[in-house]
């Protein structure tokens, strides 16, 4: 778990790119970064944040009840192990 403390590089396809914050969600980061994104439980529930991962990898902070393809991530309860790439 010590590897979600880091910072990562968050990078949107064909957009900007950012460093997280080690304690952030990625919605957190996203939105502190001003990149609109469509959200609404922030818990997992609702599925109305998915975005589809590009590379790297994420851990989720609970588990999702949304259904999700296996690109796909939900960003409201994930954090970046890895540096990420998104589309959005």
């Amino acid at each position: 778990m010590s590897e979600t403390k880091q910072t990562r590089s968050i990078s949107i396809a064909n957009g900007p790119s950012f460093l997280s914050r080690p304690d952030n969600t990625l919605l957190a980061d996203l939105e502190a970064q001003g990149i609109p994104i469509e959200y609404h439980c922030r818990e997992g529930y609702c599925g109305a944040c998915r975005c589809k991962l590009i590379s790297g990898e994420v851990d989720y902070t609970v588990d999702p009840l949304a259904f999700i393809d296996d690109d796909e991530i939900l960003p409201c309860c994930t954090v970046a192990l890895t540096d990420v790439v998104l589309e959005i």
